[in-house]
């Protein structure tokens, strides 16, 4: 497993623990008492690593290469799962993955963006970066969704969409626009929740929904650390500044009203303990679609529209109340 510099503490006094624990089994070279004291010093140790993450180590947690991205956990929390492909008009784009599925029965439309997890995957999903035809085949999925008044699900994790000349003549920005235009009035519920990297358009153009949800260590931003640190200052090292200054960690934006639910991760993030991960995404879509279930259509969409348009918040100062805030000249 992939180490991130955080870690590393850790994982040597962990190692170090277990050669000890080999080393004392059948002799006396530690005492049970003095091998349970070491490992409770392990345990304050991770507690407070884990505590005094900087935003720069969640962005490492949240790009770690074992951490679950969309397939795992629609392949973990579903009973039962057919694959959709294809936007009717192009061509499939795999770094978009949509499928029927049923989680304890009930049945969900479930559309996610899709990394990969080595060489041949990432390459073979672009990244997670979706061209135009991955949005056309995720708005495709949710008019079938609509259609069938099934609950939709939508796992975000891009770095962004595919920036590259062909996207671009095929109308990437326009793709976009129109799944935000779509998904603000598609008559079903939609549970939106970023599982790991949600950058740019490329993340929002499958954001729109009635609740989103956030992974403790996930993030969702305008623009990734390294390219605002290269636009604010010229200078793409200044990443972990970036990533501060961002304010796009799952509790700024619980305060900015940008996402509704914040979902726990095992201590150090998902990577660590996937069946913990499933288990919590499993949970907030049930709980989720259960509470929407009962909203008239008319009413959803009126409060998703009302969702989005409270966020932006700004203040508006008068020239008077300006004027007045300023030092008088002597």
């Amino acid at each position: 497993m992939t180490m991130l510099a955080h870690e590393k503490q850790i994982q040597q006094y962990q190692k170090t623990l277990q050669q000890l624990k080999e080393q004392s089994s059948g002799h006396s070279l530690l005492t049970g008492e003095e091998i349970q004291e070491m490992e409770k010093k392990f345990e304050q140790l991770k507690t407070k690593v884990y505590s005094e993450l900087t935003p720069w180590d969640r962005i490492g947690i949240c790009r770690h290469q074992q951490r679950p991205h969309a397939l795992d956990y629609i392949q973990n929390i579903c009973d039962d799962y057919e694959e959709i492909k294809g936007d009717r008009s192009f061509q499939d784009d795999p770094s978009i993955v949509a499928a029927i599925a049923k989680i304890n029965g009930e049945k969900f439309m479930l559309i996610g963006q899709e990394k990969g997890k080595d060489t041949e995957s990432r390459l073979y999903r672009n990244f997670g970066m979706p061209h135009p035809e991955g949005y056309r085949k995720a708005l495709r999925c949710m008019k079938l969704a609509e259609k069938f008044h099934l609950p939709i699900v939508t796992l975000l994790d891009t770095p962004g969409a595919y920036p590259g000349l062909a996207a671009e003549e095929r109308g990437q920005g326009w793709a976009i626009a129109k799944n935000l235009l779509e998904m603000s009035r598609i008559a079903t519920p939609i549970i939106v929740l970023i599982i790991g990297e949600g950058n740019s358009g490329g993340a929002l153009g499958m954001g729109i929904g009635d609740v989103v949800g956030i992974l403790e260590h996930a993030y969702y931003s305008v623009i990734s650390p390294e390219g605002c640190a290269s636009i604010l200052w010229k200078d793409a090292t200044k990443n972990s500044l970036a990533a501060a200054t961002l304010k796009m960690h799952a509790e700024h934006l619980l305060e900015l009203g940008i996402v509704d639910v914040v979902l726990p991760e095992p201590p150090g993030g998902a990577h660590l303990d996937c069946a913990f991960a499933y288990s919590q995404v499993k949970r907030f879509i049930l709980t989720q679609a259960q509470d929407l279930k009962g909203y008239p259509e008319s009413f959803l969409l009126e409060k998703r529209y009302q969702k989005f348009r409270r966020m932006g918040k700004f203040e508006l100062t008068t020239n008077e109340a300006l004027n007045s805030s300023r030092p008088s000249q002597q």
